[in-house]
Order: structure tokens, then sequence, then C-alpha cells
């Protein structure tokens, strides 16, 4: 008995394209595609313009930013990812949860924490910023967290075996919290092409 496909929504705090964030979440995206059927919507907020840039409040906001925020609320997992400056997210990645008016909208919601930085020496960022922030709006943070340095990389390609490693850890807990929540015992992907509502699938 197969379970339905899954909704993915990353949320990609990074600034610039090529990103080696967005690398990263496409491989999670990639593995989780191997135990599950799923379709992923990616967020990418250095492109949500200047009505989300300069919004005070969520009154402030075209309805196309109101649009992704539904969409990460129906999410049945967000993947939450950012670049790390100064020691935390970026502020973009901050200001976009900020807007989020319901603060339960993710409440209970499975998320995976994922960071680059230049250093190692960054990767407790995902617990002193990225958990406490998914902990306000008592979202359900699963405990592996992935973090990449600037040095597991070629180019866009992540070359570290230990990596990829923590990234299959993490993949089948949260393959094991989704078949639990949704029902079912699918382990093959969605047929190629079958996207469904959202725009941005992808399996990479």
């Amino acid at each position: 008995m197969s379970t339905r496909t899954l909704k993915v929504v990353t949320v990609s705090g990074s600034l610039q394209e090529p990103s080696k964030t967005v690398a990263l979440t496409e491989q999670i995206v990639e593995t989780l595609a191997t135990r599950l059927p799923v379709e992923n919507h990616r967020i990418d907020i250095h492109k949500l313009g200047a009505g989300f840039t300069g919004a005070r409040h969520p009154d402030d906001l075209p309805e196309s930013v109101l649009d992704e925020m539904r969409l990460l609320a129906e999410a049945d997992l967000v993947i939450a990812a950012s670049p790390v400056f100064r020691a935390s997210y970026t502020g973009l990645f901050k200001h976009f949860f900020d807007l989020i008016e319901n603060q339960y909208a993710l409440a209970n919601k499975l998320v995976l924490l994922a960071a680059t930085g230049g250093s190692d020496r960054h990767a407790l960022v995902l617990e002193h910023q990225f958990r406490p922030l998914f902990g306000f709006f008592q979202a359900l943070t699963v405990p592996v967290a992935l973090y990449a340095s600037s040095g597991d990389f070629d180019g866009m390609q992540i070359l570290n075996p230990e990596v990829h490693a923590r990234i299959e850890v993490a993949v089948d807990d949260i393959a094991e919290l989704l078949r639990a929540r949704v029902g079912g015992t699918a382990t093959e992907p969605a047929p190629a092409g079958d996207s469904g509502p959202y725009e941005g699938v992808t399996r990479v």
C-alpha cells in the first residue's frame, strides 16, 4: 500500500546563486525521494522582491509571498536552510519567519534544519540559532541537523562522504516519522514528471 505524495517545502536563506546551501538541500530532497514519493517546492528568499524586503507587517506583504507562506503551512516537511553570517542565519531568512502572522502555523510540523558555512566552527549555529527559532513556532525539529562547510564542496557538489552519510541518517529518521504520520509503507519515489500542484518540483 503506497502513501500519498508528500509535500516538502524548502526555505533557502541564501542570498545568491549558485548556492552551496541550495546544493545541500537538493541533495537532501534527492535522498528522501529514494525512500518516499515527494514533491519539493523551494522558497528562495532572495527572490521574493522588494514587497517582501520592505514589509514591516504581514499586512504589507504581497499576495505572492503570502502564497508561499500558505504552502509552508501545508507542507508535510519543511527543510529550513541558510548560510551562516556573523554566527547566525541571514537577515532575510529571519525576516521571512518574522512575518508569519500565525505563530502556530508550524506547530507540530516536521522541520529539518540545515546550514552551510566557511568552516566547521560554525556548526553549532544549528543548535544555538536555528532550533530556538522553530521552538518558538512549536515545530517538531528532527534531532539530526545538517551542516556542511566550504571544504566539503567542490564547486556546488558535496564531496565529503561524512556529509552524505549524515544526510542518509537524517533522511532515514524523517522517512520513518513521515510514514508514521501519513500511513502507508511506500518506498518508491513518485513517477518522474508527476509534480502535482507545486511549481519548481525537484528531485535533485
